[in-house]
C-alpha cells in the first residue's frame, strides 16, 4: 500500500490532543497527519453505536502507538454489506457519543463520512472478493456481506494507511477473511485482533444488544453458555465440542424464542467446518435470532 503522505519514522513526534471530527477524507488527512512530524498510527473501523467492546479496540490501538502515535476511529455504517430485508435503516446510530467515547478511549481523530463521501460515482461496480473463505456461515447467511466489508474496509485502509488496524475478534470470520485480504494483496498493515468483551453474566457486547427486550436478553445467554460447554469440551475431541454446545441450545432453540442458524467448529486457516479428528486451534461459532435480532459469538478452543 503506497506511503506518500508520510516521512521516513524517527523517535518521539507530537501527538493529536483532542479527537477530532472529520466527515470527507481531506478533512480527514488535514487532522490526522497535521504536520511532518512521523508517527506510528492505527485505526479502529467501526459502524458506530459504540460500546465498551469498541472501547477495548481504541484502548488496543493506543497501546499499539504508543502516547505519541495517533489513533483514528472510522465511524460508517456501510450499506454494502447489508443485503435485502436486513436491519440498515434500523441500525443504531448516535455519533455524538460514539466521538465521545473514542475520545475518553484515546483516539485523535474520527472520520465519519456520509455515503456519497466513501462512494462519489455510487455503489461501486468493482469490489472486492471474499472468496471460498466468505462462501459459508455468515457468508451464507448473509450473501456478498463479506465482498461488502472486504471493499470498504480496503477503502478505509487506503484512506487512513494505518500502521495497524485492530479487529474484534467476536467477528471471527470478518477478522479472517482481513487477514487473509492483507497477505495476499500485500497490503503494508499489522492486524491485530482483540479477544470479545462481555458482560459479566457471558453475553457478548453488541451494538443489537440494545434491540433485545430484558427477555430475550436473558433467553440470549443461553448463546454464550453453549460456547463455555463446547470450550469445557475442547480436552475430549471435536465431536464432543460439538455435542456439549448443541446439548445447551436443544432445550433453547425455537422452543424458548432462539432460531438456530448455525453451530459449527471451524478451523481458523480456511474458516471451514473442523472435521471430527480435529486437532489444534479451533473456533466454536453460532449465529441465532433472539426474537428478531440476530446475533453471533465465539470462543477460541484448543481441541486435542
Amino acid at each position: 500500500m503506497a506511503r506518500d503522505r508520510r516521512p521516513a519514522k524517527a523517535p518521539k513526534a507530537a501527538k493529536v490532543r483532542k479527537a477530532v471530527l472529520t466527515r470527507t477524507v481531506d478533512e480527514f488527512e488535514a487532522a490526522f497527519w497535521p504536520d511532518e512530524q512521523p508517527v506510528d498510527n492505527a485505526v479502529v473501523m467501526t459502524m458506530g453505536a459504540l460500546h465498551q467492546g469498541h472501547a477495548a479496540l481504541v484502548r488496543e490501538a493506543r497501546r499499539q502507538v504508543g502516547k505519541d502515535g495517533r489513533v483514528a476511529v472510522t465511524v460508517f455504517v456501510n450499506p454494502l454489506q447489508f443485503g435485502a430485508g436486513e436491519d440498515l435503516d434500523r441500525y443504531p446510530r448516535s455519533l455524538d457519543a460514539d466521538v465521545a467515547l473514542a475520545e475518553e478511549m484515546g483516539a485523535d481523530v474520527v472520520f465519519a463520512p456520509s455515503v456519497d463521501e466513501m462512494y462519489p460515482n455510487g455503489e461501486p461496480l468493482v469490489r472486492l472478493s471474499a472468496g471460498p473463505m466468505g462462501a459459508g456461515f455468515e457468508g451464507a447467511s448473509r450473501p456478498g456481506h463479506f465482498d461488502g466489508m472486504l471493499t470498504v474496509v480496503a477503502k478505509l485502509l487506503h484512506i487512513t494507511d494505518p500502521d495497524f488496524a485492530v479487529f474484534g475478534e467476536k467477528d471471527a470470520q470478518q477478522l479472517a477473511i482481513i487477514r487473509r485480504m492483507v497477505a495476499d494483496l500485500d497490503f503494508d498493515v499489522e492486524i491485530v485482533g482483540v479477544p470479545t468483551v462481555r458482560e459479566e453474566d457471558g453475553l457478548a457486547l453488541s451494538s443489537r444488544n440494545r434491540f433485545l427486550s430484558d427477555d430475550e436478553r436473558t433467553r440470549a445467554l443461553a448463546l454464550s453458555r453453549a460456547l463455555f460447554a463446547g470450550r469445557d469440551a475442547g480436552a475430549q475431541g471435536a465431536k464432543a465440542v460439538r455435542e456439549a454446545a448443541a446439548a445447551v441450545l436443544d432445550g433453547a432453540d425455537g422452543a424458548d424464542g432462539i432460531t438456530l442458524d448455525y453451530l459449527a467448529l471451524i478451523d481458523p486457516m480456511s474458516f471451514t467446518e473442523a472435521p471430527d479428528d480435529f486437532q489444534g486451534e479451533a473456533v466454536l461459532a453460532l449465529a441465532a435470532a433472539v426474537g428478531p435480532t440476530r446475533l453471533i459469538d465465539n470462543v477460541s478452543i484448543i481441541v486435542r
